[in-house]
């Protein structure tokens, strides 16, 4: 018994310095992740600022009501599901891409120039996107709309003309967020040993085939992992994206409008906090399911490329 002891006095007197170095992290982690779980009972209750939330009545399921009843609903489950699917999809080619023609490049100095400015967008925030888009977009003086009159073309309202945006979209969370995937794919290429393609070009390999053949099966373990944390935040939406930059234009609501920018209009209009709980539970809750089904789907093919 004294032995044991012993033994695990040991390994925490050994371990000490790197719980302490963790402790910081654990600590902002119950504080801002775990303490406020106690707050998903707001999505049962109504909501009441005087009684607190765990004074405050329960109303069951009422909350959840507004995101299906509404003539809303198909429209912003539609934009929201086929949004994210989209990204997910070219957010995975275009880094993966992008990630293997940096490696490839021979002048590494050039390889780290490119690589910041893929990965410089990713630190603005929407609210200054929002205003680049405006530089471009504007009616009267947008960057477009100077280029269609110098060939004589009619302005495009833009902000009014929805078929539009879906590309803009588009086009606009891919320049912001494919930088961080790149360094994602980046950092896992770095891993493959050298080895691999030199007896690949002894063997007669084209670059097609070492991609092929090496680079692609390699990178599959962190392909896979970042898709299936992707799919888990499907039912999310960026509200910087789809607020921001359409500058809340109400014409554009058919195409811009997901969950998260319908609740937070249904709050500015009727400051229900108990609804909005009910929709951002409602959001973890699927999260979550599509994370298990997508890695019980891995699981199935290859058990060695799960997350977990």
């Amino acid at each position: 018994m004294k032995t044991k002891q012993k033994s695990e006095w040991f390994y925490f007197k050994k371990n000490l310095p790197l719980t302490l170095m963790a402790l910081p992290g654990i600590i902002l982690m119950i504080l801002f992740k775990y303490l406020p779980l106690s707050g998903i009972v707001l999505a049962f209750k109504k909501y009441n600022i005087r009684k607190g939330i765990f004074g405050s009545e329960w109303n069951g399921l009422e909350n959840f009501k507004f995101l299906f009843k509404t003539s809303d609903a198909w429209i912003i489950t539609r934009n929201t599901i086929c949004y994210n699917l989209v990204f997910i999809v070219l957010d995975l080619v275009v880094a993966v891409t992008v990630a293997i023609v940096l490696n490839e490049l021979l002048n590494k100095k050039r390889a780290k120039l490119f690589q910041t400015i893929f990965m410089a967008p990713y630190f603005l925030s929407w609210v200054v996107v929002s205003f680049i888009a405006f530089a471009f977009l504007s009616v009267d003086n947008g960057l477009l709309n100077h280029i269609l009159r110098f060939f004589g073309k009619d302005e495009v309202q833009w902000y009014t003309q929805k078929q539009y945006w879906p590309f803009i979209l588009v086009f606009c969370q891919l320049w912001k967020t494919v930088g961080y995937s790149t360094v994602m794919y980046l950092g896992s290429l770095v891993g493959i040993s050298n080895d691999y393609y030199e007896a690949a070009i002894m063997d007669g390999a084209t670059k097609w085939q070492q991609i092929k053949y090496i680079t692609l099966p390699c990178m599959r373990s962190m392909m896979i992992v970042l898709t299936i944390l992707a799919i888990g935040k499907m039912f999310y939406s960026d509200f910087g994206l789809f607020y921001q930059l359409p500058r809340d234009s109400g014409p554009l609501y058919p195409i811009t409008n997901v969950i998260d920018t319908y609740v937070y209009r249904a709050l500015k209009v009727s400051g229900n906090i108990g609804m909005a709980s009910a929709a951002n539970l409602y959001q973890s809750v699927v999260g979550f399911i599509l994370v298990l089904g997508s890695n019980f789907i891995v699981r199935k093919i290859d058990k060695d490329s799960a997350l977990f």
